[in-house]
């Protein structure tokens, strides 16, 4: 179920599941091992007996990561099975998830214990959702979340699938849906963001719902946010 992206990091692609109004999408997660064995794990995906062991042969599950406020629903199943592990939400997330206690809020600042590793940036000012994009440094790998979706053809039927093309859900590449680009109600956060993003210098792209980018990264990107203006 582990596929090893590049060094020190791998992708896990779990069953989809279901959305509002019957939409369904895919799921995917990553895994990251920082210096001394500890797993940082992005977007846990459905556990199973047979992730729990695969994951624990990669090294010591330490932080447990929902990166935006509607990739949370596994994060209690995660919790249970590594009590140890310190679990972080996004802004928003603790509100809505009351029954979990957090370690922390993530913020465009990274956490000293993976400062090291991962950068991050909050894509905030969404009325959809603030969501947490990270950057890990000795790969050149971004992770985003929603922000950035491609859905394959015939992916949905019927009336849905008309919606997800409306949405630029379907598009050739990966691109940031419709409905998130109207929901960004301050665009100077919004430049900011995708600035600091731009700034990285990616060599890949990942993203919870498409096929990872790993050619021309920045290329990519300049496309995928060139409806944002005043960015370069």
């Amino acid at each position: 179920m582990i596929s090893q992206f590049g060094p020190e990091i791998w992708l896990a692609d779990g069953p989809s599941i279901k959305a509002a109004a019957g939409f369904h999408y895919p799921t995917r997660m990553v895994v990251i091992r920082l210096p001394g064995n500890d797993l940082f794990v992005w977007s846990p995906i459905a556990l199973t007996d047979a992730l729990r062991h695969e994951v624990s042969a990669l090294g010591r599950v330490k932080y447990l990561i929902a990166p935006n406020t509607l990739h949370h629903v596994f994060m209690s199943d995660w919790i249970a099975a590594f009590p140890d592990a310190a679990p972080f939400a996004a802004p928003g997330l603790p509100a809505k998830r009351s029954d979990i206690a957090f370690a922390g809020t993530l913020s465009d600042t990274p956490e000293t214990v993976w400062a090291g590793a991962i950068d991050q940036i909050a894509f905030a000012g969404n009325a959809i959702t603030t969501e947490i994009v990270f950057f890990y440094r000795p790969s050149g790998t971004i992770l985003f979340t929603d922000l950035l979706q491609q859905l394959p053809k015939g992916w949905f039927s019927g009336w849905r699938a008309v919606i997800a093309r409306l949405d630029l859900m379907t598009e050739p590449e990966p691109a940031v849906p419709r409905k998130f680009r109207i929901a960004f109600r301050d665009k100077a956060a919004l430049r900011r963001a995708v600035h600091r993003v731009k700034s990285w210098e990616p060599q890949a792209v990942i993203m919870a719902h498409g096929s990872p980018v790993t050619d021309n990264a920045r290329a990519f990107l300049d496309r995928a946010f060139a409806w944002v203006p005043g960015v370069d």
